[in-house]
């Protein structure tokens, strides 16, 4: 469950925006100033936060700069303020989106939701699995280990960053095979087997002292314990 921080010093709307989110199937948080706003951010993870301009002890965009020397989290900006260049300048100081007051629900909800899944594919495709010396960079596609880059087929390269996206799993044939291959395992492991040797044998090539991958007899495969 995505949980969405409500930095908003009316009661009135706080308690809209947080009744719209919840009925959304979000965890709502409402804080109603900005040092608190702050203070909650500083010490809680949150997916999103609706922050409001106009707050009692530290206004909007104090907190918005602020957050933005040690937070990336989305920010949508709630505000009565029209002005063109208002919004302007705190798009450029970190906001990601900006509602202005009076708002139809619907479109907050809306807006949350586009926030979230944008956010959620920048983090895909910028993913970078690290594992003993092992690094994967999933926007460049290029597997090092050590300071040594090396070269794996398309289906290695899968196979790899399974194992390093859920690192501790353990792995059938099938498991494997109907992911990387996208097809049905009808018992033929032969594939599976000689991509596993290949990617196993690139990986101790690059460093002889090291083991990455293990069989689990009887089970499949997975990274070794650390």
């Amino acid at each position: 469950m995505n949980t969405i921080l409500i930095v908003e010093d009316n009661n009135d709307v706080n308690l809209m925006l947080a009744e719209a989110l919840t009925d959304a199937g979000f965890g709502v948080k409402s804080i109603y100033t900005g040092t608190d706003g702050l203070r909650e951010i500083r010490n809680h993870n949150y997916d999103l936060i609706l922050l409001d301009i106009m707050l009692p002890y530290k206004s909007g965009d104090e907190v918005l700069k602020e957050v933005r020397t040690f937070s990336n989290v989305p920010v949508i900006i709630i505000s009565a303020k029209e002005l063109v260049g208002t919004k302007i300048d705190l798009l450029k100081i970190g906001a990601d989106d900006y509602i202005t007051k009076p708002f139809d629900l619907g479109e907050v909800v809306a807006r949350v939701q586009s926030n979230l899944r944008r956010c959620q594919r920048a983090i895909q495709e910028n993913k970078v699995y690290k594992y003993k010396d092992l690094v994967l960079d999933h926007s460049t596609k290029r597997v090092c280990v050590g300071d040594r880059e090396i070269e794996l087929t398309a289906k290695e390269y899968l196979i790899l960053e399974l194992l390093l996206e859920y690192q501790g799993k353990v792995f059938t044939k099938a498991n494997l095979y109907e992911t990387v291959w996208e097809d049905d395992y009808l018992g033929d492991d032969n594939a599976v087997k000689t991509h596993m040797s290949n990617l196993r044998s690139k990986l101790k090539k690059a460093n002889p002292t090291e083991d990455y991958i293990e069989t689990v007899w009887g089970l499949g495969y997975r990274l070794c314990k650390v």
